[in-house]
């Protein structure tokens, strides 16, 4: 069998009818160079998959912890002899998953959901009352017990709402403001930056809205002398401050965004 002569010089090599051709003038890529392309192709579209199941575990897990913190604020417990209400062992955790849905979402999604948060907490406090005026079951033993526990202190429930929806909205705008004017760099150091700001103020507003003895609530069954409402700030403060350190791993769970390449108003 004789072996086909190499083609002359200025001649061109025979297409195969069908084959595809590039362009005139285009420049091909030498093989091998398309496959760093598709892994990092690859590599974004894991991580936006990530990005986005954490994203949804954060709100739901905060909106969770939202509900749980409000309801278990109804009690006052103590700790080493000091007032403290039940919920301050929960709702610290609940700046960080904030964080984590602002870093995963941006910052107009982390607004959104501070307030979605409180619409539901606030339809939850009504539901909750509602049930417990509506007319029992004659065979239902837990009437009394059902208005005294979940039939929920307004009092409580609204200082609570709204100490939750301004230091939140406080520590987003902080965050916000530490990756976009201070670093991007250091997580863990933006979450506590912000959670610095925002506790204290969530601490305050609630200590003296729940307890403080105003102008209009001084003969409210929960005002407190202010040496009391002093004492309750700084236990919970101390308790926050604690459990919000502890929670500040949970930012790592998802990849960082790109900051510099986002609107300053996402």
């Amino acid at each position: 069998m004789a072996t086909p002569a190499p083609p002359e010089p200025g001649s061109t090599t025979p297409v195969p009818p069908g084959a595809v051709t590039a362009p005139p003038g285009a420049v091909t890529a030498p093989p091998g160079d398309e496959a760093p392309d598709r892994a990092a192709a690859r590599q974004a579209a894991r991580a936006a998959v990530t990005m986005t199941r954490v994203a949804v575990i954060a709100v739901g897990t905060y909106v969770g912890a939202q509900v749980v913190a409000d309801v278990s604020s109804v009690k006052i417990g103590t700790v080493f002899g000091r007032a403290v209400d039940m919920g301050t062992f929960v709702y610290p955790i609940t700046f960080t998953l904030r964080d984590v849905a602002h870093k995963a979402l941006g910052r107009r999604a982390a607004r959104t959901l501070v307030v979605t948060a409180a619409v539901v907490n606030l339809a939850m406090a009504g539901y909750l009352q509602w049930v417990a005026r509506f007319p029992a079951d004659e065979s239902y033993p837990f009437e009394a017990e059902f208005r005294s526990i979940l039939g929920p202190l307004w009092r409580i429930v609204i200082a609570s709402i709204i100490a939750e929806v301004v230091s939140e909205l406080v520590d987003t705008e902080v965050y916000h403001w530490f990756v976009r004017r201070v670093t991007a760099r250091h997580q863990w150091a933006r979450v506590a930056v912000s959670n610095a700001v925002s506790i204290p103020i969530d601490n305050v507003l609630f200590a003296v809205l729940a307890f403080g003895s105003l102008p209009f609530l001084a003969d409210d069954d929960l005002t407190l002398p202010w040496a009391a409402v002093w004492d309750i700030f700084v236990v919970n403060l101390t308790v926050k401050a604690a459990v919000s350190a502890l929670s500040l791993p949970l930012v790592y769970l998802s990849p960082d965004r790109d900051w510099s390449a986002d609107p300053d108003d996402a």
